[in-house]
Parts: structure tokens; sequence; C-alpha cells
């Protein structure tokens, strides 16, 4: 476990690893395997719905908020995670600036900051479309209840957006208040759909990996993202006195860095596709489990 994290908390490589634990890189690689693996099973059931109601770990300010969306169970928005992808591949995960390769993510999380949807591996453009697919196991809302989203998504039944062609983003009131109605209802929505961009801001500040993702093959390049998504999951959770999550708390106007730019072999048992239907076991199951026969 500890050289799993080491991996994907410090993005270290295996030959960095190796003087560090004192191991052979052929030790080193079947240890990631096999606890990756491991994470991936444990990541469908930390990652899931949590009760519609639940109020812990948010703040009085964030209270008030969701007096005004009464309906609202989460935010949705999606991010790029780095990707090394083949060349003949490449067109569809290139991203702005540089030309680097990306995956697209599509999140979910409650006002907890604790994901209960991911959606991982995707192409840039259009990628979202298969999250929605009937086969993806998309947690649509119940007729009363909706998510908070940016104008990218259409306003429709289970989906919340601002008013368009209207002030919307955090900046855009730091320097004059809100004055129109619609100006209200977007900043409110704005700073309670925050959540998720600061869920998002702990995740990559926790991971490095996920800025520079290792030279895996890209079915373990989505399975790594996942078990970073259920490592910050169970952080959470688990209410370990964490700084990171106590700082991206306390700064509420926080952009995540990024958000507002982007708008072999064992592997197969492998899948780094959508969690967040199952309910969740302790975490020392599967640590006692990790050396698998």
């Amino acid at each position: 476990m500890a050289i799993f994290l080491t991996i994907i908390g410090h993005n270290e490589r295996y030959r960095m690893v190796k003087r560090r634990f004192q191991h052979s890189t052929e030790t080193i690689h079947r240890y990631f395997r096999e606890v990756l693996r491991a994470i991936m099973k444990f990541a469908k059931e930390v990652i899931r719905p949590t009760s519609f109601e639940d109020t812990h770990n948010t703040s009085e300010r964030q209270r008030n908020l969701r007096r005004i969306f009464p309906g609202a169970i989460g935010a949705l928005d999606g991010t790029l995670i780095h990707a090394i992808v083949p060349v003949d591949q490449q067109a569809g995960y290139r991203g702005r600036g540089r030309g680097e390769c990306y995956q697209n993510v599509l999140g979910i999380c409650d006002f907890n900051m604790l994901f209960t949807y991911v959606w991982t591996g995707t192409v840039i453009e259009g990628g979202d479309e298969d999250a929605f697919s009937p086969t993806s196991g998309f947690p649509f809302p119940p007729r009363d209840k909706y998510y908070l989203c940016d104008a990218a998504y259409a306003n429709t039944r289970g989906f919340m957006t601002p008013y368009r062609n209207t002030r919307y983003w955090l900046a855009d009131f730091r320097r004059q208040r809100a004055l129109t109605k619609q100006e209200k209802f977007n900043h409110a929505h704005a700073q309670l759909r925050n959540v998720i961009e600061r869920a998002y801001g702990v995740l990559k500040a926790r991971f490095p990996i996920l800025k520079q993702m290792a030279p895996y093959p890209f079915r373990i390049q989505r399975n790594v993202a996942i078990a970073c998504f259920a490592v910050h999951n169970f952080i959470r959770r688990c209410n370990i006195h964490d700084q990171l999550f106590m700082d991206f708390d306390n700064d509420p106007m926080f952009i995540a860095e990024g958000q507002e730019e982007i708008e072999g072999g064992d592997e197969d048992d492998m899948d780094g596709r959508p969690y967040g239907t199952q309910t969740m076991n302790t975490w020392l199951i599967y640590v006692s489990k990790l050396r698998i026969s």
C-alpha cells in the first residue's frame, strides 16, 4: 500500500520507488498492480450516492445556499486529466495550449465534496455523451431532485443550469454585486455549484500524477484516476484531519486550477468505467486482501 500511495501521491517512477523501498522493479510493478486491482474493487463501494439530506462537513453558509435550491443533491461537471495516448489515437484527446493529451472525466459530487459518480477515459470533444447513455449506469436523480450544472449542459429535468448571457462565474461578482434577479440567482447557483470545483482542486493537489500521468497503458491510466477518486472519498468519509480539505473548505471563491480553461496482461479484469452504485465496507477488509495469492 505504501508503494502504491507513493506512486500516485508523489508521482514517483518505478526507478525512484525501487531505491526508496529497496525492492526490484519487478516487485514494485507487481505490488502496484495488486493494490490497484484491490482499490478498483473498493472504488465500486466508496464512490456511491449519499443521503440527500446529509449535511455532514458542510458549513452554515452552504446550508443557507441549499435552502435556495432545496432539490439540489449535488454538482456535476467535467475535468481533464493528463494522459499518454498512442500517436494514432491522439486527435480526440488533444487539449488546448501546448497540445498535450487528456482524458475527459465527468464527475458528480455531493455538498460534502464526496464524489458519487465518476466516468473516465473519454475523448475531450463529445466524451460526456457516453456518460449519459443507457448502459453507463448514470444515476439520474428522482423527479423532485436535480444536479447543479454550468451553462455547458442543457437545462432539463434533473439538471439545473444558470441563466445564459448573464454574469455567472464567481470572479464576475468580485467587483460588483449581483443586481438583477437573474444575476442573484446565478450568483447563488455558482457559489453552491463551486463545491465540485473545490473537490477537483483537492483531488489534483493531492495526486500530482493526475497532472502528469506516467506512461502506463491507457486502461491503467483510467484505473489510476479512479483509484485517486476512491482514496479522496475514503479520506473524506472517515473524517481524517486533512489540511487540503480544510484549505479548500475555507476558500469558497476557489476555482480549480485549469477549470476556467477547460470547457497488456492482467489489466483485462480492471475496468475504469463508472463507479457509484454500491455500498461501502471498511477499508481494512481490502487492505487485508491486497496480497492475493
